[in-house]
């Protein structure tokens, strides 16, 4: 069955999702036609900066949980829009005071122990950042650079919304191979394409809630 097939008839392959999420927002209706989940054979997981080789490991991908979520659940308001980032689903979602409501693929960290979860907010919106490696990263991995700048080797990609905990962050990434996989040494991750959108609406303040 081709991948066109499969979509009308309310059913998406790894190929087909892959060219939505990489191409655009997943939307909820599409989401809720499709039931989306799926996960590759790999138990690797890279760090958020990985050197260009031909010897790096395969990552752990699974995206799962691509489900609506009602916000009232979440917040009492979303009256400076919400976020919602489900770290065991790998996705975020996304509430507009205005109504608008997306859920992305994401990027997660690599274990439990570099995991943060509970309530912050929107601290800081970075509209071209550049990157440091923290203490902890660099005795991970001694090999990282000290500095990268923005551009296109930078692993926050093109956006960064900063959060209230210290090296914290939502961004982009110049790795797609990262979306939906354990690969980030704290931060959440997303598309390009998603965190421009995300950016765009997301306000100094906006509550964000990690679960």
């Amino acid at each position: 069955m081709t991948d066109d097939a499969d979509e009308k008839s309310g059913k998406l392959n790894r190929r087909s999702f892959a060219r939505l999420a990489a191409g655009g927002v997943i939307g909820t209706a599409a989401m809720m036609a499709a039931g989306i989940g799926f996960a590759a054979e790999s138990d690797d997981v890279l760090h958020d900066y990985v050197p260009d080789s031909q010897d790096q490991p395969r990552l752990l991908r699974r995206i799962s949980g691509l489900h609506t979520e009602e916000w009232q659940n979440h917040f009492d308001s979303i009256a400076n829009d919400a976020i919602l980032v489900k770290v065991n689903d790998r996705v975020l979602h996304y509430w507009g005071a205005d109504g608008f409501y997306r859920i992305y693929p994401t990027s997660v960290p690599l274990t439990e122990e570099m995991t943060r979860r509970g309530r912050t907010s929107v601290t800081l919106k970075r509209p071209d950042p550049d990157w440091r490696p923290t203490a902890a990263m660099l005795k991970r991995r001694p090999d990282l650079p000290s500095y990268v700048p923005p551009g296109p080797d930078n692993p926050l990609g093109i956006r960064a919304l900063n959060l209230g905990w210290p090296a914290y962050r939502i961004h982009g990434t110049n790795d797609i191979r990262k979306i939906g996989r354990q690969s980030s040494s704290g931060c959440i991750g997303l598309f390009n394409e998603h965190i421009l959108e995300v950016y765009d609406r997301a306000q100094i303040g906006t509550p964000v809630l990690l679960i």
